[in-house]
Parts: C-alpha cells; structure tokens; sequence
C-alpha cells in the first residue's frame, strides 16, 4: 500500500517569501521618506530576527532599530546572581534554573563555577522539572531559580499551585519575574532617549494582551505594534508604525493577530495573580531600581518562598567596569559600540549578560552581526577607532 502524500509545512516559507518581503520594503520606503524614525524592539526574540536575517541591509538607512530591555537573562542585576549562588552553596540545597542562567557571571562567578566547586546546580526546562526533583529527593530542599518576564510567571505560579496541592514542602521558589511595562515607562521617561515607537513584544502581549500598552500611545505620543518573529513580522511592524506616523495616527496595533489579543489570556492572568503579588522595587541591569516592577510571591506561599526561607545577602552589586550591559539594554549603545565586545567579552568568556543569554543582543550580534554588511562594516569602524585610542 502505498504511502499518502503528506502537505508539506509552509509555516517557515510564508513568513519568509521574498516576494512579500519586496513589496513591504517598498512600501516602507515609500512611507518613511523625508524624515529619519528610530524604533525600539523590546523583546530579544525580535533582536536576533532582525540580526540574524540582516534586516539592518534591506531597511532604508533613515529607519534606526534599536534594542530595548527584553532579554529577562540580561536585566537582572549582579546581586541577584550573588543571592543564587548563596542558596547554592547552602547545604542541602538542590538549585536549579534554565541553561543561560548558570552562565551568567556574578561577582564571585557563575553558578556554572558553583557546580565545579561540589554545589548541586541542576539545569532544567521547566519548573515542572524542578518540582519532579523535589519528588524525587524528599531530603533535600530543592530551589527554582525563577526568571522572566510575564510569559514565564504562569508556569511558575501553576508549577507552586501543584506543588502545595500535592504536598511538596521541600520545593522552593527563588522569585525574579519581572514586568516589561514599568521598564518601559522608564524608557520613556529617560531624557536621553529619543524614540518615535515601539515593536512590541509577541510572547509578553499574549499574555497581558494589547489593551496594557495603551499608555505608551496616549500619554507618550509613541505608536506600538506588536510583532511576530519572523522577517516578514518585523517588516510589517515597521510598515504599520510609519503608517500610523504618515495617517497622523498613534494607537496600539497587533501584527501578531495569530496568537495575541487585545484581553490576553484571562487565565494565566487570574493565576498569576492568585500566586504574586507586586514588589515595592526592583533593580534592573542599566536602569536602576524602578518600582512595582517585578513580582514575588503572596504571604500565604511563604513557606515555598526561598527569600523568606533562606538568609540572603541582598547586596547591590556594580557591574564590571569594562561591562557596559546597561547601556546596551537602554539601547544607548549597540554592541559593537561596547569597549569588550568580541574581544575579553565572548559567548565562551562572557563579562556581562546580554553575551550570555540566547535573547541577549550582544549574542545575536557576535552570532549573526556577520550576516550582515552593515553591521559588519560597523563592527569595524568601532574596531578601528578603538584601535587608534
């Protein structure tokens, strides 16, 4: 008998057909002629698209992408990594947390170091997986070192509920989700950043919807689309915003219609809010302590919660001078621009976050800034100056 034909996936094919991508160009052109835009992409996933596929070479030179505070990796401040590693050096301890964080350097290494020195550090996929840890070693205290931004606190949150219904007292949270829109806020209040909109983020917005970005348009002037991940995505991110500035229009649009909504998804909301609540303050990488913008858990979880649970150090710790992490996350400087980029700062020899993680853009630069002839001409101009310093 005979196999059936199977369709073939066109998923890839009809988010990067040339045809497409041709007539968006043109029409970005068309729209954005006489004035120079400067749009900020928030997420990291749109940073390595927009680095990876070279749209810096097919965009008219008047239209300026740059980097925003997205990769939840790259914003967490030197501290926090210091307060992993006390809890991993406890005794008893299992930590565990996604792959990039076990590389991203705190004052006294990374947690990377931390397992090579005898420290139980785990890398798991989920916090599922942490809990299925926790099951497995009813002995042991075993901590989630919890990170991103409102896209990743549902499974956490759910992950907690599982655990106190199921009885799991050995299993703790060490809470680091933190919320886009207060960083943004804080962008846009900075005198020294000048914007004329944003590509929003895909993954955040299907969570919180499209309805919460609405004061970026109406308090700020700022137009906001949100954007998909893909080449055409981002190209028609950038066609609606130039539309909205040529129809004198400054309003919150979805270009993600696929998967995000206007009211987002009401359940992982209500679970998350079953589970949070909000902190006074956090600090960010770059921009400081900004307020009620990161989340920890509620009273009533404290027993799950491992900055109640476990003594910290909680010290404000500065980034290594050479590092210039914050700069490139208020996007005031591009990667290359950074004094050790591709040089002592390497995904091999990391100094700061933003060439750790996979979202990080100075990752997406040393990765696929090659790709493209702009960038790469950049690169070395910035090289060359140095050089002449």
């Amino acid at each position: 008998m005979p196999l059936r034909a199977v369709k073939p996936v066109k998923f890839i094919d009809e988010f990067r057909d040339k045809a497409l991508a041709k007539g968006l160009l043109k029409e970005i052109e068309r729209l954005s002629v006489g004035r120079s835009f400067k749009f900020m992409e928030i997420c990291g996933g749109h940073t390595h698209t927009i680095y990876r596929h070279a749209l810096h070479d097919v965009l008219p030179p008047n239209i300026e992408l740059v980097h925003g505070p997205g990769c939840p990796v790259c914003v967490l401040p030197m501290g926090r990594i210091d307060d992993a590693l006390t809890l991993a050096y406890t005794d008893g301890v299992i930590l565990t947390t996604f792959g990039d964080m076990m590389r991203v350097p705190g004052s006294k290494g990374t947690l990377l170091d931390a397992q090579a020195n005898g420290a139980d550090v785990r890398m798991v996929y989920s916090p599922l997986d942490a809990l299925k840890i926790a099951r497995q070693h009813p002995d042991r205290k075993v901590i989630f070192f919890a990170i991103g931004f409102e896209t990743t606190a549902p499974s956490t949150a759910l992950t907690l509920l599982r655990a106190r219904q199921e009885g799991v007292g050995n299993f703790f949270v060490f809470c680091n989700h933190v919320l886009i829109l207060p960083a943004v806020k804080a962008i846009l209040d900075s005198p020294d950043m000048r914007l004329d909109g944003f590509i929003g983020p895909g993954h955040v917005s299907t969570i919180i919807g499209s309805k919460p970005w609405s004061f970026v348009a109406r308090d700020y002037g700022k137009p906001v689309v949100i954007a998909g991940f893909e080449p055409l995505d981002i190209l028609q991110a950038v066609y609606l915003l130039l539309r909205q500035w040529r129809e004198g229009r400054c309003e919150v649009e979805i270009q993600y219609t696929r998967v995000v909504k206007p009211e987002g998804n009401p359940q992982a909301l209500r679970v998350m809010g079953q589970v949070f609540e909000l902190r006074p303050h956090f600090e960010w990488r770059g921009l400081g302590f900004i307020a009620r913008s990161a989340l920890k858990l509620r009273p009533e979880f404290s027993e799950h919660d491992a900055e109640v649970q476990f003594p910290l150090p909680h010290l404000r710790v500065a980034d290594p001078k050479a590092c210039q992490c914050g700069e490139v996350l208020k996007g005031v400087l591009k990667p290359w621009e950074c004094r050790v980029f591709g040089t002592a700062c390497t995904p091999e020899t990391p100094i700061g976050a933003c060439m750790v993680s996979p979202e990080g853009a100075c990752a997406a630069v040393y990765h696929y800034g090659r790709y493209s002839r702009k960038i790469r001409e950049l690169i070395d101009l910035t090289a060359l100056s140095n050089s002449e310093a």
